[in-house]
């Protein structure tokens, strides 16, 4: 049979991991966040057994890792940057769900740290999201700063990201990852604290081998080489009106002006053991989150990324790009920290993975200016070819699925 060609550089032949339910498909965050349709994509690795390496590096936690060292080294890194004038000494990023209220909650309260807490406002707020992002400083006793950029310019650049790259979160992901620096700076601060790395879920393994992140992101690019949306500044500028200035909170800083103001990024996740399940636990006995009061679309859970409304149309177009929905992300993790079996995790995959976003489907269409016709026209032509075909009814059917093609006989 012949093999169709596949889009964004992705491997050509679909395998899923032989311990989870993840597929070959996945990209490495990093990735994702430049979105390059053409080059070929740096994606999870399996190894000769197929096991893929979030699997393996979960195997790794469990069986090589010294924890009780892992957290005297945090102890020791937390003293170097402590102060005890009563100013901050640590930023910490997130939008006050379960990991973020984790990571805030346990360095101020159990480690002594005076964090300040730094949030890129998500797009559009659910109710259970402000819900708990105002507990996570009223329960949590944390501070805050909210940072909403030009809500005009966001828009734009969304619309931009999901046309031309089928990728409507690109624009926040930048923000989400420049916040944390960008304040430090700003606040004088040298320490810099987020979870956990994507390492955890299918990034390289020796990324996690390092506590610090890697800083290829924070590059010292001119500013000519920034596309956001797969436009240019200069594009929105002659084109659409906007300003240099208007783009100040999407443009990273560089490498070299980080090393020399001597702020370390750091993640929570290399020095203490990182459980996303556990994170929730923690989270609502210390801070008040509250988990959704209905499952989220795409998947089964009830407490993960559940601030945005436009977070579920990230999801649904990681499955048109990729073959891999929500439910498959959730579940990998799941069977990982060993909260369900592969058998489960398949049944859930697939039940959920495929499942359209319908509740905020009209909102995400408005925010982005973009018909119904045209949604389906941009999702349609994203597809991949050698993930997707279209049955004689006219319907979209995945190739290949866990539990057609990922599961032992």
């Amino acid at each position: 049979m012949k093999k169709e060609k596949p889009l964004y550089g992705l491997p050509e032949e679909v395998l899923f991991c032989k311990k989870c339910v993840i597929s070959n498909q996945r990209p490495s965050s990093t990735v994702e966040f430049k979105a390059n349709h053409d080059d070929k994509k740096e994606t999870i690795d399996f190894d000769d057994y197929g096991i893929c390496s979030a699997c393996r590096y979960h195997a790794e936690k469990e069986l090589n890792i010294d924890w009780n060292d892992r957290e005297d080294k945090l102890k020791r890194l937390l003293s170097k940057f402590r102060k005890n004038d009563g100013s901050y000494d640590v930023i910490v990023p997130g939008s006050g769900g379960k990991d973020s209220a984790y990571t805030s909650h346990i360095l101020k309260y159990k480690y002594g740290m005076n964090p300040i807490t730094v949030t890129w406002a998500p797009h559009l707020y659910t109710d259970i999201g402000f819900k708990n992002f105002q507990k996570w400083m009223h329960v949590g006793g944390l501070d805050n700063i909210l940072y909403t950029p030009n809500g005009q310019l966001h828009k734009l650049m969304t619309k931009f990201a999901f046309h031309n790259l089928l990728h409507p979160f690109q624009p926040f992901i930048i923000g989400q990852r420049i916040i944390g620096p960008m304040m430090a700076k700003r606040f004088g601060v040298k320490l810099v604290m987020y979870g956990e790395n994507q390492a955890e879920y299918g990034n390289a393994i020796k990324e996690n081998l390092n506590p610090i992140m890697k800083m290829d992101f924070y590059s010292s690019a001119t500013l000519g080489g920034y596309r956001f949306g797969g436009v240019t500044i200069d594009e929105y500028i002659n084109q659409y009106g906007f300003s240099l200035a208007d783009f100040a909170p999407y443009i990273a800083p560089s490498k070299n002006n980080l090393i020399k103001a001597k702020i370390e990024v750091h993640y929570l996740g290399y020095y203490l053991k990182w459980d996303p399940q556990e994170c929730y636990y923690y989270a609502s006995e210390n801070t008040g989150f509250e988990a959704n009061t209905e499952r989220t679309e795409g998947t089964y859970s009830k407490y993960s990324s559940i601030d945005d409304k436009i977070d579920p149309f990230h999801y649904y177009t990681t499955l048109i790009k990729f073959g891999i929905g929500r439910a498959t992300y959730d579940a990998a993790q799941e069977v990982r920290n060993d909260k369900i079996t592969r058998e489960e995790a398949v049944h859930l995959v697939s039940k959920y993975d495929s499942e359209f976003p319908s509740k905020y489907f009209h909102e995400f269409l408005d925010y982005i200016d973009t018909t119904e016709e045209d949604f389906w026209k941009v999702i349609n032509k994203h597809r991949s070819p050698h993930i997707w075909k279209l049955s004689e009814e006219g319907k979209w059917l995945l190739r290949h699925t866990v539990a057609k093609d990922g599961t032992d006989d």
